[in-house]
């Protein structure tokens, strides 16, 4: 969308209104704006002469891109205490973290009946990776 025209949920933002209110606005002509498919856009110009007030450029939202991974690890044939082993380490590595560091949740769960784990990773794709290594080096043992 050109930098001189806005939506209406823009304009609302903008004037502390309700995007009812900017629509109703346009529908009385209080507020010249055009039509593009079923949606009005502003001017900027148009805006202006409306509130009386020149109007700044609409500032888009930055974002920072963030990338989340959830794993389940789940291993059969596994004894407690290896079981043990593995979560231990896990909730160490999860504890050791620096605090500028992406969040990291770890659980893990184990059935005695099966002999087996299962192994839940939330985090970022480089710290899933290294735990990935971290359990495989522990099973090895």
């Amino acid at each position: 969308m050109p930098p001189d025209l806005y939506s209406v949920e823009q304009v609302a933002r903008l004037l502390g209104l309700h995007v009812r209110t900017v629509r109703s606005y346009v529908r009385e002509g209080r507020l010249k704006a055009i039509r593009i498919g079923k949606q009005y856009r502003i001017a900027r110009e148009d805006l202006a002469v409306m509130t009386g007030r020149p109007v700044p450029a609409f500032e888009p939202v930055r974002r920072h891109r963030h990338v989340e991974v959830s794993s389940i690890v789940e291993i059969d044939a596994i004894s407690p205490e290896l079981a043990n082993r593995v979560t231990t380490i896990l909730v160490g590595a999860a504890k050791g973290r620096g605090p500028g560091e992406e969040p990291l949740r770890i659980e893990t769960i184990y059935n005695e009946e099966r002999a087996s784990m299962k192994i839940i990773l939330v985090g970022g794709m480089d710290t899933n990776a290294s735990l990935f290594q971290v359990i495989q080096a522990v099973l090895a043992a």
